[in-house]
């Protein structure tokens, strides 16, 4: 999943803030929630990336790893 842009640029507000001044108890709270937002979505991602790519040799043989073929046929994306 693509991050907003707009949570991406206040985390970054943020981190600068807190480098300048120091933040707020409230402003941490927020930048806690921001950042377990973000990871969570990169996580999401990561998984779905990996779960629809299909991983080859150099000799053009499939070397899928049996977890991940296992998952992509759960999801009907595979019909081996």
């Amino acid at each position: 999943m693509a991050q907003p842009q707009a949570r991406i640029d206040r985390i970054n507000a943020l981190a600068k803030k807190a480098k300048a001044e120091g933040l707020t108890p409230a402003e941490i709270k927020e930048r806690k929630a921001l950042r377990e937002a973000y990871l969570r979505d990169f996580r999401a991602g990561f998984k779905q990336r990996l779960t629809t790519t299909q991983y080859f040799d150099q000799h053009g043989h499939e070397i899928t790893p049996q977890k991940v073929k296992d998952e992509q046929r759960k999801k009907g994306w595979r019909q081996d």
